[in-house]
């Protein structure tokens, strides 16, 4: 892999993760990812402080475009690592996964890259799922566990087919109904890496385990850049997997969203109040993917007009706006 013509830089966050790891590792090879055997990345998987690290080559075997880091943390919090591997990223453009127990389904790479080829400022982020049949913070209640998950993952030839994956999740509660729903954070997140150092990458005054509000904080301040594109990709979403998690893998009533908030307000100066701009939605709705493209009422009248003129101004916006960023 020639370094200097490097388009995207891939970085993964991980910490005592030796089981997510290796899955979510296999999601971001060429054989796995559509499509992307033309295209130019690194995938820069860093080990954030873990007491029982990965193997370098349990890294390196996916392919000469992986690469290990092991991060010498000085708090629980990610926000370190990632402003560490966006400063060595060789891409023009930077994936962030601040989570690395997501798998990624298998049109990301492919899309992210389509999609930053049409708009100038991009940011281009995916759906949230967790696999099980309803969100990991209600499955902890139900004595889930990583055994369960094991199984049911292997109920599915996923490796060859990553959107089977879709049949065994349900959607985040940050993802809410799905793609048409005012999405306030994602685990991937692509943008120029001029854009990441505009803004000054991740807050690293956040300190607390997992990050605590700092990716809905990153996810804010880019959204309020004037002149950024959000692009929401159809069909394609990360796969949580079950590993004991700051806040994805506990149950709600023990959840530190107070402890998180009094964080974000400390750092702010004001309490969190999510901002959403709304995207381009880019990509192809896959069959598996399909029951995630129903809106409520509410989206539905924001997104598609139902009146037809309405509905006809709307698609000639849209095409005029893909018409001006061309």
């Amino acid at each position: 892999m020639e370094t200097n013509n490097i388009e995207l830089s891939v970085i993964v966050i991980f910490h005592n993760m030796r089981r997510e790891a290796a899955r979510t590792l296999h999601s971001l090879t060429r054989t796995y990812q559509k499509s992307s055997q033309n295209i130019s990345y690194e995938v820069i998987a860093i080990d954030n402080g873990s007491t029982a690290p990965l193997d370098s080559r349990d890294v390196e075997k996916f392919g000469k475009e992986f690469r290990y880091i092991y991060f010498d943390a000085t708090t629980p919090s990610p926000c370190e690592a990632l402003n560490y591997g966006a400063q060595i990223a060789r891409g023009k453009l930077i994936t962030l996964c601040i989570d690395g127990a997501r798998i990624f389904s298998p049109g990301v790479i492919q899309y992210s890259m389509l999609a930053s080829r049409i708009y100038k400022k991009p940011l281009i982020y995916t759906l949230g799922m967790h696999i099980g049949y309803k969100p990991q913070n209600y499955l902890v209640e139900e004595n889930y566990s990583q055994t369960d998950e094991d199984k049911l993952i292997a109920s599915i030839a996923w490796e060859q087919d990553g959107y089977s994956l879709f049949d065994i999740s349900s959607v985040a509660l940050s993802s809410k109904n799905g793609y048409l729903s005012e999405i306030t954070e994602s685990n991937c997140v692509t943008i120029l890496k001029s854009t990441y150092k505009k803004i000054g990458g991740f807050d690293e005054r956040f300190t607390s385990a997992g990050g605590g509000l700092a990716n809905l904080d990153f996810f804010n301040r880019v959204n309020q850049i004037e002149d950024i594109d959000p692009i929401m990709l159809l069909g394609e979403a990360t796969f949580h997997q079950f590993h004991g998690g700051t806040a994805t893998n506990v149950s709600l009533k023990n959840h530190p969203w107070e402890k998180m908030s009094e964080e974000y307000k400390k750092i702010r100066k004001k309490p969190f109040a999510p901002y959403f701009k709304q995207p381009t939605y880019f990509g192809k709705i896959h069959t598996k993917s399909q029951r995630l493209f129903v809106p409520t009422k509410k989206e539905n009248k924001r997104i598609f007009p139902l009146n037809l003129f309405d509905r006809i101004l709307f698609f000639i916006k849209w095409i005029l706006r893909i018409l001006r960023s061309r």
